[in-house]
């Protein structure tokens, strides 16, 4: 099939964007197109026009600002994956993004578009949503920082407004006195996720997020000092999840996942702590 017709917008800086984004009715933002151009092409997408925004040189760099990793929009994900700093800047995203597809993928899409597609399967916002990191977006009316747990608001859907970009996304660096660790289920590698966790640990905190279960990425601080108190946390964790049986699985399957998964992350998580 072949997409409905459209009018291309090359891009060569941030406010052709937002001049755009703001004079187009149904306007869609074009980076990696791994996720558009085949819903363009089923037209399952029907925008009025497409903005590429791949050769705005100012939205291609990975930088630290404060205590964060700013990825602009531009950045690829095997960009980011290659970036010598990040295993030791922040550990828990150089642990998740080999799961992000396969290599052929992540050398087009885009750190930023997997945040803007907001599937509740995909790596990138479970991160952002464990690590309580942010989108940044931007329009004409100026610029605004959305914390990921309030950015991803449902199945695919996000807190982004019609005539707004996202210009970046933004995820904590490593923390002393904590620990970082990623755990994946899925069918085959590159598949989407059954079910994926991300935990935080220090001395005195356990976070744990949870990705492929509900219609979008859900974080929890779990209490409990021992292995039984954190099981029954989890378990209650799971269960507050809105699981429910698909053609991949059944709820209860990915509910048992959760238990099992949970525990031996936050027990990773732990072994990691500096």
């Amino acid at each position: 099939m072949k997409p409905a017709q459209f009018d291309y917008l090359r891009a060569e800086s941030i406010g052709d964007v937002h001049r755009a984004l703001s004079e187009v009715k149904d306007a869609r933002v074009l980076a990696g197109g791994q996720t558009l151009m085949p819903m363009l092409s089923m037209r399952l997408a029907r925008p009025s026009s497409v903005i590429d925004i791949m050769r705005i040189e100012a939205l291609g760099r990975i930088e630290e600002k404060g205590n964060a990793i700013r990825v602009g929009a531009a950045v690829r994900q095997a960009k980011l994956l290659a970036w010598p700093a990040l295993k030791d800047r922040q550990p828990l995203l150089a642990a998740a993004l080999p799961w992000v597809g396969h290599a052929q993928t992540r050398n087009r899409g885009t750190v930023c578009g997997s945040a803007a597609h907001a599937d509740p399967s995909a790596e990138i916002p479970l991160v952002l949503t464990a690590l309580e990191g942010s989108v940044e977006v931007s329009s004409l009316r100026g610029a605004r920082k959305v914390a990921a747990a309030e950015f991803f608001t449902g199945l695919m859907t996000t807190a982004r407004a019609d005539d707004e970009m996202i210009e970046a996304v933004h995820f904590p660096v490593r923390q002393p006195g904590h620990g970082y660790a990623f755990n994946e289920y899925g069918r085959r590698h590159g598949d989407f996720a059954l079910v994926a966790c991300a935990a935080v640990v220090s001395r005195t905190r356990v976070r744990l997020a949870i990705g492929g279960v509900s219609d979008r990425p859900v974080a929890r601080d779990l209490s409990g000092t021992n292995d039984e108190e954190l099981a029954q946390a989890i378990n209650d964790f799971a269960w507050s999840l809105e699981a429910r049986d698909d053609l991949h699985a059944t709820a209860s399957y990915r509910r048992q996942l959760v238990r099992e998964m949970g525990i031996r992350t936050i027990r990773e998580a732990r072994a990691c702590i500096s």
